[in-house]
């Protein structure tokens, strides 16, 4: 199990989350990206330190990132990027928390 997509995916929402603020002033680009963002790094520590609830975060996170970011993913390449990433690190952690449960 590991944490290193968690902490990639938090730091770029959170840089995301600042930029999009930055750029056009969206307070919910800003809530949203540090948000998620600080839900990756939580569960980043906590399947680092092996505490519970660490791989069911990241997949949380996985899927709102994801569910937020589709409609808007034909608007521009961050979008798109944001729907992709999402999706692939979804992926990882679902395979992982099916895997940990079944063994």
């Amino acid at each position: 199990m590991s944490a290193y997509p968690s902490y990639v995916m938090g730091g770029l929402c959170i840089v995301g989350g600042i930029t999009g603020f930055a750029r056009t002033r969206s307070v919910p680009s800003l809530v949203a990206g540090v948000g998620v963002g600080l839900l990756y790094l939580w569960s980043a520590d906590s399947i680092r330190k092996g505490t519970p609830n660490g791989l069911e975060g990241a997949l949380g996170a996985s899927a709102l990132l994801f569910l937020s970011s589709i409609p808007r993913a034909a608007k521009g390449p961050i979008p798109a990027v944001l729907s992709v990433t999402s999706a692939v690190t979804g992926l990882y952690y679902g395979k992982t928390v099916i895997a940990v449960r079944n063994s």
